[in-house]
């Protein structure tokens, strides 16, 4: 008899809740009218695709065959994929590409944007010709690079057996063992703008009192930065960082459009390898079982990425 008053009152409070969801729905039918033709957008071009790609995941889609007539073969895409050495090779060649150019991107640009905090004459021009990189077209700053690596015409080349430094220009992109670091180079220099404009944004919140209270005490400059500034910076950091993880592990017009994988899949990552897979070999099941472990994996990315930026609205609001 309890269990059965307990069930029912259960029931009553679910239905009043529920009543009560509508009611404020109601209330608010203006607002979430203005809402809805974006909702009906998300679900149109974001939800409805990443639906129609977990489910494409579960299926055989052999070249020529139409996406109707698929197979339906459960987890096999997704064993076989774990199971290929293509896919470890493509993992690793995607976590060189994404730590280097992280890394490197970052520490580049932090150190510009500690060399540009200071005044000096020139400071503004300086800073307009290293922001240049990061804001011309991503497209034709891969094939400038493509001209200046090329084994016969590069510029690179050429300087290099001009200094006798070599007998012949060196195959940068032509060759297995250094086709990935010269494509690292070329993000890095793309990228490492991006992070000096954040770390310059992030040393403008540095208070100047503390600094000179430290450098009354008698800190030097590394002591002043390590307990002053880079504390103050923490933050900033981690956001920056994630951000450059983010896109790097997303990356797809410079490797693609310099070596397009190549030479023997020494430069595919997995967007790319995802594409080829995709369009080039039609191989449609597999691409999509690609797709959705890289989704996860960027989702867990953003996770950490909400969770620093949320991380510094309670500190800032503690503050």
């Amino acid at each position: 008899m309890t269990i059965l008053t307990g069930k029912a009152e259960a029931r009553r409070r679910l239905q009043a809740d529920s009543s009560g969801v509508l009611r404020k729905i109601w209330e608010h039918r203006a607002d979430y009218a203005y809402v809805l033709p974006a909702i009906a957008v998300m679900l149109i071009v974001i939800a409805y695709p990443i639906y129609y790609t977990i489910e494409l995941s579960f299926f055989n889609t052999p070249p020529g065959l139409q996406l109707r007539d698929k197979i339906f073969i459960g987890l096999d895409n997704y064993i076989s994929i774990l199971t290929s050495p293509v896919f470890w090779k493509v993992t690793s060649n995607t976590l060189i590409w994404t730590i280097g150019s992280t890394f490197f991107a970052f520490v580049l640009g932090f150190a510009c944007a500690l060399a540009l905090h200071r005044d000096f004459v020139g400071r503004g021009i300086l800073r307009a010709v290293l922001i240049i990189p990061w804001v011309i077209s991503a497209v034709a700053a891969s094939y400038i690079w493509k001209w200046i690596y090329h084994s016969d015409f590069g510029i690179i080349g050429a300087v290099l057996v001009s200094l006798g430094l070599t007998d012949r220009p060196p195959n940068f992109i032509d060759s297995v063992s250094t086709v990935l670091p010269s494509l690292i180079v070329v993000n890095i220099w793309r990228e490492f703008p991006f992070a000096m404009i954040m770390m310059m944004a992030g040393l403008q919140t540095v208070p100047d009192q503390l600094l000179r209270a430290a450098k009354v005490d008698g800190a030097n400059a590394w002591q002043r930065f390590w307990h002053v500034t880079f504390p103050h910076l923490r933050n900033v950091s981690t956001v920056t960082i994630l951000l450059l993880a983010v896109a790097n592990f997303n990356s797809f017009i410079i490797p693609w459009i310099m070596t397009g994988g190549g030479p023997s899949n020494a430069s595919h990552i997995w967007i790319t390898h995802i594409y080829e897979l995709a369009f080039g070999r039609q191989r449609w099941g597999v691409a999509s079982a690609y797709s959705v472990l890289l989704f996860l994996i960027l989702m867990s990315f953003g996770y950490f990425y909400v969770r620093a930026l949320s991380g510094n609205e309670k500190r800032d609001g503690s503050e």
